[in-house]
């Protein structure tokens, strides 16, 4: 059976996206659908300029990301940043997860993200970096975006 084929388009990137979820995409869209967390509605695999976002909440201007150990080697990080400078620069915000995070520690990525819902939208929100080793840490990784379909 062949693979299949790569999408050519954000819209078609996020089709393929939605079918083939990770776990942890699973687990969170689980707790996210129809507007469970704080009443908002999150959108998954949403298209956003050239990207795709793993959760999108247009209400809050919030981007959620949820990522694998394939994220921690330097040349994706450097296209991470690149992805959520871009995505800040259209007055979104990013979180970003370990696959982990989001498996283990469910309620503490819910109440996060909640928190990020349900703040002022104007006032700037920072979360503290984790410790280096990337799959696994016990806080959210940096605010910063990743390209899907790589």
């Amino acid at each position: 059976m062949k693979p299949p084929k790569k999408p050519d388009t954000a819209a078609s990137t996020a089709r393929f996206l939605r079918r083939n979820q990770t776990d942890a995409e699973s687990l969170l869209w689980h707790c996210l659908r129809g507007r469970q967390l704080a009443g908002k509605k999150f959108r998954r695999q949403h298209p956003v300029g050239p990207f795709v976002a793993d959760f999108f909440c247009a209400e809050a201007r919030l981007v959620v990301e949820i990522d694998g150990g394939q994220h921690a080697p330097e040349p994706e990080r450097t296209r991470d940043c690149q992805r959520t400078r871009y995505l800040e620069s259209l007055g979104y915000r990013v979180l970003r997860f370990w696959n982990n995070q989001v498996l283990l520690e469910t309620p503490a990525v819910l109440e996060v993200i909640r928190r990020h819902v349900e703040a002022d939208c104007s006032a700037p929100l920072t979360l503290p970096s984790p410790p280096e080793g990337g799959e696994g840490t016990e806080t959210p990784a940096p605010a910063r975006g990743r390209e899907k379909g790589n």
